[in-house]
């Protein structure tokens, strides 16, 4: 009989990323008798997607029967335990994992990006969470760091996001939106932040006069379809529409096989770092939350300037240097991604030591 696994994240809502971690677990697992379910934004879209059954994850009668007819719950990472946007997300989280915990189930926190928490009520969801789990992995130091400062008493291990653990793409052999002759192209995938709206989008507006100057094309990276969208769009208005896009990408498949393509990633998004170095692409991070900074450190290529204060011209003028060290950061990112890779695994090992009762390494 298979073992059932219940999958809780911000699964089927419009972000790549988080559907990148799920395609990560769920290829690691492929070789186990094991039957998915997902919690899901969309759970007629992540069905046709991935092929798992799926629950709409706001539905808490349907939520209860999913979490009843499980023998894991399993949350495999992204940043659901932060207050920034809301404190909602934790306490969302908190209260799926003392639903499985009342029902008896093993709970499983894996790949957890942990914080900006600066609430009262999001630091006590997070630190109740984390102490009725019965394993947790974090992706990164800083997570783990944060945990311990915070109090969970639960033993605590460091691995990496699952996104690295997603197969290389097929070959792509399908025309792109994006074919710009000889140009070299630079994916650069902003994302909204804060309040200054209007100062995001000149910043990345100005970037990409200044690429064209240096006769590179900018071709931008929808990763999620509700916030990105709508700013990608504004961007090119900026620019009269002459600034090619990549959007409404079904799978981070799709993304892996046009980023494959590029000589690099500009990345608000801590996703399509990932996915670039996961197809040997630099990635040059900006930092609007620690788990970018994090990433950044992660990968030794180049510091992740702050996009607080950050003008086009010295976003410019420091990518433009690191591009030129293009093929010495191309090896690191290669050595890295495998380092990373198997750091990712160790949220792998800790869920298939208990589903086949082998010991972990």
């Amino acid at each position: 009989m298979s073992t059932r696994i219940l999958l809780c994240g911000y699964f089927g809502c419009g972000n790549l990323g988080d559907d990148a971690i799920l395609v990560g677990l769920s290829e690691s697992l492929a070789d186990l008798d094991v039957e998915f379910t997902m919690l899901s934004g969309s759970p007629e879209e992540t069905f046709r997607l991935y092929g798992m059954r799926s629950v709409p994850r706001m539905d808490l009668k349907a939520v209860q029967a999913a979490i009843l007819e499980s023998d894991y719950v399993v949350f495999p990472g992204g940043s659901i335990f932060q207050d920034v946007t809301s404190v909602r997300s934790a306490g969302y989280y908190n209260s799926l994992i003392s639903r499985a915990k009342k029902a008896h189930k093993k709970v499983f926190l894996l790949g957890q990006g942990v914080g900006p928490l600066n609430s009262f009520l999001g630091k006590r969801f997070a630190v109740g969470a984390f102490n009725m789990a019965d394993e947790v992995v974090v992706r990164d130091p800083g997570s783990l760091t944060l945990l311990q400062k915070l109090g969970v008493r639960r033993p605590v291990r460091v691995g990496a996001d699952m996104g690295f653990l997603m197969p290389p793409p097929p070959d792509q052999t399908e025309d792109t939106s994006y074919q710009v002759g000889s140009m070299r192209t630079i994916g650069i995938s902003p994302r909204p932040f804060g309040k200054n709206v209007k100062g995001i989008r000149q910043l990345f507006a100005d970037l990409a006069k200044r690429l064209y100057g240096a006769n590179l094309m900018p071709v931008m990276i929808e990763m999620d379809q509700n916030e990105d969208g709508p700013l990608i769009y504004e961007i090119g208005k900026i620019l009269g529409g002459k600034v090619p896009d990549i959007r409404k990408m079904s799978t981070p498949m799709q993304v892996q096989q046009r980023m494959a393509r590029m000589e690099a990633v500009i990345a608000m998004r801590l996703h399509a770092g990932i996915l670039a170095a996961s197809v040997g692409v630099p990635p040059y991070m900006i930092s609007y939350d620690p788990k970018v900074t994090a990433l950044a450190k992660l990968l030794e290529i180049a510091p992740a300037p702050p996009i607080e204060g950050l003008t086009a011209d010295r976003l410019f003028d420091t990518f433009m240097a690191f591009l030129k060290d293009r093929d010495r950061n191309v090896k690191i990112v290669e050595r890295k991604r495998e380092e990373l890779k198997r750091a990712a695994y160790v949220n792998v090992e800790v869920l298939r030591a208990s589903l086949t009762g082998a010991p972990r390494t």
